[in-house]
């Protein structure tokens, strides 16, 4: 089998690479979510069966590329929206990964950009699915919207996935060097697009800094965790856990071509907020790993797999 993404950089601390996302399959290639494999049996891959199997999981809104013929006529005449239904074998496993790429996550101070480091640890979330026998979708948020791709399995949808976050970031980048005269997005948007989209049982791992998250997010989060298993990467870059108060300059991006010197002022409110967040939702049975933006993906790997990664 050729090597996928011919001719692609490596990346770097502020490009998502294809290529570097594929590769860190070797990194938990030794320690995936093992489990049972789709058909019930401890193993490797499992083949894939004819039909979509007899189980009626949930019925969702239909996206591009879904079967017109389990459009779901009850629901689509109720909300005039098209619904379908998903089906799913015993033991079907599938994750969505939801990476936030929005501008205030284009920022880092040391190693890589917070965006950078959110790619690469839904990477590595992905291939522990994958490896598991599991499927993976995306959802991603820029400054232009969002895009959604229905989960897939094995190395192809990965490597979907691993296209989609390098053309996302590339693109949220050309947007913050652009006009500031757009939208950032939402997270709680995002987030029910999310809940949308995904069957019961789907284990939904966001990837993102929480920045502007506020009562609705928390409140869909809460609700999320109840029907699905909800995992937040939290995203930290070094400056966030260790900056004394004060005012710091900053240079932004863009502007139409030009850059105006701007000033943080750090007080610890925020942090302090960000903290009794957690909490609360941890509370409401939400998993939230905190993950520091310049660990390496070996340490990060180590992180999602539930040990304890020693710089949060």
């Amino acid at each position: 089998m050729g090597m996928p993404f011919a001719g692609r950089g490596e990346g770097g601390p502020t490009e998502v690479s294809a290529e570097t996302l594929f590769g860190l399959r070797h990194v938990v290639r030794n320690s995936p979510e093992r489990g049972l494999s789709p058909v019930g049996r401890p193993g490797g891959f499992a083949g894939r069966r004819r039909g979509n199997g007899l189980e009626i999981v949930d019925v969702r809104l239909f996206s591009e590329g879904d079967d017109a013929r389990h459009i779901d006529a009850a629901a689509t005449a109720r909300t005039a929206k098209t619904h379908v239904r998903t089906f799913r074998e015993e033991r079907d496993r599938a994750a969505l990964l939801v990476a936030d790429f929005r501008l205030p996550m284009l920022w880092g101070t040391r190693g890589r950009l917070r965006s950078v480091a959110a790619a690469g640890a839904l990477a590595l979330a992905g291939w522990r699915v994958v490896e598991g026998g599991g499927r993976v979708g995306l959802m991603v948020l820029t400054g232009g919207g969002e895009q959604y791709i229905p989960p897939k399995p094995r190395e192809r949808g990965m490597a979907t996935v691993c296209e989609a976050l390098q053309r996302a970031h590339e693109a949220a980048v050309g947007e913050a060097e652009g006009p500031r005269d757009q939208a950032t997005g939402d997270l709680s948007t995002l987030l029910e697009g999310a809940i949308a989209r995904s069957s019961r049982g789907t284990r939904i791992v966001f990837a993102t800094a929480l920045d502007g998250a506020d009562e609705t997010f928390d409140r869909l989060a809460a609700a999320a965790g109840r029907r699905f298993d909800l995992e937040i990467l939290l995203m930290i870059d070094p400056f966030e856990k260790a900056a004394p108060r004060g005012a710091y300059p900053f240079l932004p991006m863009g502007e139409n071509g030009k850059s105006a010197l701007g000033w943080a002022f750090l007080t610890g409110e925020r942090r302090m907020r960000d903290d009794q967040r957690i909490e609360r939702l941890r509370a409401a049975g939400v998993t939230i790993r905190m993950l520091a933006s310049d660990a390496n993906w070996s340490l990060m790997a180590g992180a999602l797999e539930g040990f304890d990664d020693p710089r949060s």
